[in-house]
């Protein structure tokens, strides 16, 4: 994004809102940092600029930049996938999709939040050991598709970009649990230029427990004592 420096007043109403903290004030004028921007249009949208000084200008959505819009604003549809925002319908719609079934751990590992971003190759820090281990990763996630899929390395003409968030989502086995979350564990140590957490989707089993906590109390890895609800206003596309 940018501000047009002939209608900006140098007010600062516009600071607080950048969840980057990419906008600041030089000689009584706002500018925007290029490097921190991740082109989530906030200031374009939200913003009550009283002279609406901020606009997007044409190389925003002209490749390699145009992966920070995708990733960032919410009102932007991925080619890949037609799929808004950052691009995942991710494995918490699973009351609906029925995309992890009895048997299987849903994974969603998360690089960046709103003030802190992240680069596009931060994920590579899981991507590229667990490409080693045979893990396939989810191809309705753009994400997916500026990865090698051989290696794991992220695309050359995208891996410095910056982004609000990015999620590395893949399915495995209930077996393969134990071994597949020791080295995301692993993973999640070396990961020192943005902030990382990850998820877990399953479904309960017949008795109603959740199997993979027996093995998370094992690995010594600490389940946090809060949930999130999703409202089942969906209707479910499979019975599985």
């Amino acid at each position: 994004m940018q501000v047009n420096q002939e209608l900006c007043i140098g007010c600062q109403k516009c600071l607080p809102f950048c969840p980057q903290g990419a906008i600041y004030i030089e000689n009584r004028k706002a500018l925007i940092d290029q490097e921190e921007c991740v082109e989530c249009g906030i200031c374009v949208r939200q913003i009550e600029c009283p002279r609406k000084a901020f606009y997007e200008p044409e190389e925003v959505r002209q490749w390699p930049r145009a992966v920070r819009k995708v990733f960032g604003d919410p009102t932007e549809k991925h080619e890949s996938t037609g799929v808004r925002g950052r691009g995942t319908e991710e494995v918490k719609t699973n009351d609906v999709t029925g995309r992890v079934k009895r048997g299987q751990v849903g994974f969603a590992l998360e690089f960046g939040r709103p003030s802190i971003g992240c680069r596009v190759r931060d994920v590579e820090v899981v991507t590229v050991p667990l490409t080693r281990m045979g893990i396939v990763f989810e191809p309705c996630n753009p994400l997916t598709s500026l990865l090698y899929p051989d290696t794991g390395m992220v695309h050359e003409d995208v891996r410095d970009e910056k982004i609000l968030s990015a999620i590395v989502e893949f399915t495995i086995p209930e077996d393969r649990f134990e071994e597949v979350a020791a080295a995301v564990y692993e993973a999640s140590k070396h990961c020192v230029n943005t902030v990382f957490s990850w998820g877990l989707v399953v479904r309960y089993a017949e008795d109603g427990t959740i199997p993979v906590t027996r093995t998370l109390d094992k690995m010594g890895i600490r389940i946090p004592k809060n949930a999130k609800v999703n409202v089942g206003l969906g209707r479910p596309l499979t019975n599985a």
